[in-house]
């Protein structure tokens, strides 16, 4: 058993972070904005700020071995046209207040989503899927995303993964799962929420893809 903070417990993939450690027996705390608003497993301790204030994350990470950020840059639906509601590097700007809260408290591993085409993942996107991004407003996710990725490979002195997924569905766990370096294999479509959680979990119990960025997606379905 061990003690981890979840960030973006609240969303779409970060409630079955919480479930899916909550179930393998690991002390789970979660921050989020509204505690009212979270229906966490039981057991899950909630504690109420954002990662945009270092002091609460301060407060929430006190006795934590260990960091699963499920954080987004939402918009407002799925559309990919739909208005961004998170500010413009909600992301970065968190991922750094969590490394130096890391760095104060001595915590060393953090596994975080990603996403396909952040950083150096760019240039092996399709010219079309390039244009799409940059004529949407998909494109302040994907400059959030990339921030992110900076300053996390920045942290010379944390055992960091980039779990960089694929396209994200809601459909029930279906599994199986594949992961791998960016430019060694063709990905998949498409990921789960549920199953890209499940890789959150086993990665910072594994200890497996240290200061790596994997590309995740489903293998079928």
């Amino acid at each position: 058993m061990s003690n981890l903070l979840v960030l973006g417990g609240s969303g779409r993939t970060g409630a079955h972070v919480l479930e899916h450690a909550t179930r393998r027996g690991h002390h789970v705390r979660a921050l989020v904005r509204n505690p009212d608003k979270v229906q966490a497993p039981a057991g899950v301790e909630l504690i109420q700020g954002t990662p945009a204030d270092i002091d609460d994350l301060r407060k929430a990470a006190d006795g934590t071995v260990g960091v699963i950020s499920a954080l987004n840059n939402a918009r407002a639906s799925d559309n990919p046209w739909a208005k961004p509601v998170s500010p413009p590097m909600f992301m970065t700007d968190a991922a750094r207040n969590t490394l130096t809260v890391m760095g104060e408290q001595g915590i060393r591993r953090i596994v975080l989503t990603s996403t396909q085409g952040a950083g150096d993942d760019w240039a092996r996107l399709n010219p079309l899927v390039k244009a799409f991004i940059n004529l949407s407003n998909v494109k302040a996710g994907f400059a959030d995303h990339t921030g992110l990725d900076q300053v996390v490979r920045a942290s010379s002195d944390i055992d960091w993964t980039l779990a960089r997924a694929v396209a994200l569905t809601d459909k029930p766990l279906s599994g199986p799962l594949r992961a791998a370096e960016a430019g060694t294999e063709k990905p998949g479509a498409r990921i789960n929420r549920a199953d890209l959680a499940q890789f959150l979990v086993q990665t910072i119990e594994d200890n497996t893809w240290i200061r790596k960025a994997p590309l995740v997606w489903n293998t079928r379905g």
